[in-house]
């Protein structure tokens, strides 16, 4: 595997000035990044990539310029929370009300019948301890054909937060109650409503910019090697969700395997970074996966242009001026 200092390495020995991330962007088998901005640093919450009987812990990683990262070791794990057995997955990390929640799938559940599905805990700062808020999963069961895995939680201009999630190849969204403690009713009187777009395998994401909702998700399957990342604009959070294409996919100079991502922001004033993950080319195994950086972009129509996977990944960014 890459390691950052390689990269780096690589980076400047072909002329750039400016020290570069590199990818991947830290040591270890990490996956399904969740990227997110709190105050002056970026922090990134990753799946640990093994098999599921070792996924009983998350790490996390904080940086305050995108290149040099640290490592925070077990922010989530078993330990604190009662219900989690295995398949620890897809973090979705924000700041509300004073606090870090921190929503995740948990146990690979195929049925009714067996505990698990998308719990949350909470911490008063992002490096955790995370514990569990509920003691129960705050949806512990398959509606619509989603398997409850793969959470995004999206906070809209008007406060209201809604969560988008599911495996499978269906998608949900749910509303959030203010303590994001539980789901409250749409304006109909329903708790679930489908959103599962063309092609939609897993891995929801949503970004709001300039008025419009950009709702992205993963294609394909996450162990082999044409895992994707597709779009669609919508004027609503609740879409209709139409397939614009894809804007990530395996490189055969670079990687293969590229999906399941975030976006966060950069410090300058339209400057966006996607956060995935991917397979290196010298490695076959489903669970090889790496978390990676690199820009997105948009063009002049506000479609997103497809992203080019580098091994150097990007320029400093530091949010502290």
């Amino acid at each position: 595997m890459l390691s950052c200092t390689y990269c780096l390495t690589y980076a400047q020995s072909n002329g750039d000035v400016k020290e570069k991330s590199g990818n991947p962007l830290f040591e270890g088998w990490y996956a399904d990044p969740e990227g997110a901005v709190f105050g002056d640093e970026y922090w990134i919450y990753p799946t640990y990539s093994a098999d599921f009987d070792e996924q009983t812990y998350m790490d996390a990683f904080s940086s305050s310029d995108l290149v040099h990262w640290t490592k925070h070791p077990r922010v989530l794990s078993n330990e604190n929370v009662s219900w989690v057995k295995r398949a620890l997955w897809a973090p979705a990390v924000i700041q509300a009300n004073g606090k870090y929640y921190f929503f995740f799938g948990a146990n690979d559940i195929k049925n009714n019948e067996q505990e698990g599905g998308i719990g949350v805990a909470i911490a008063d700062n992002p490096a955790g301890p995370f514990k569990d808020a509920l003691g129960k999963p705050l949806i512990g069961e398959i509606v619509n054909g989603a398997q409850p895995i793969d959470q995004f939680v999206f906070r809209d201009d008007d406060g209201q937060y809604y969560m988008y999630y599911g495996g499978w190849g269906h998608c949900n969204m749910v509303k959030l109650a203010s303590d994001l403690l539980s789901l409250v009713p749409f304006d109909d009187g329903t708790l679930y409503k489908e959103v599962t777009p063309e092609n939609y395998v897993e891995g929801p994401f949503m970004l709001k910019r300039n008025g419009k909702y950009y709702f992205m998700w993963s294609e394909g399957g996450w162990g082999g090697p044409d895992y994707c990342v597709a779009y669609a604009i919508s004027d609503s959070p609740f879409g209709p969700f139409k397939r614009e294409g894809k804007i990530l996919q395996q490189d055969p100079s670079i990687a293969t395997g590229a999906g399941h991502h975030s976006v966060i922001k950069g410090s300058g004033k339209d400057e966006w970074y996607i956060i995935y993950h991917r397979r290196p080319l010298d490695e076959t195994a489903a669970n090889s996966r790496v978390t990676c950086i690199d820009r997105l972009y948009f063009d002049e129509d506000g479609f997103i242009k497809p992203v080019k996977m580098t091994f150097e990944g990007v320029e400093p960014s530091p949010l502290k001026k």
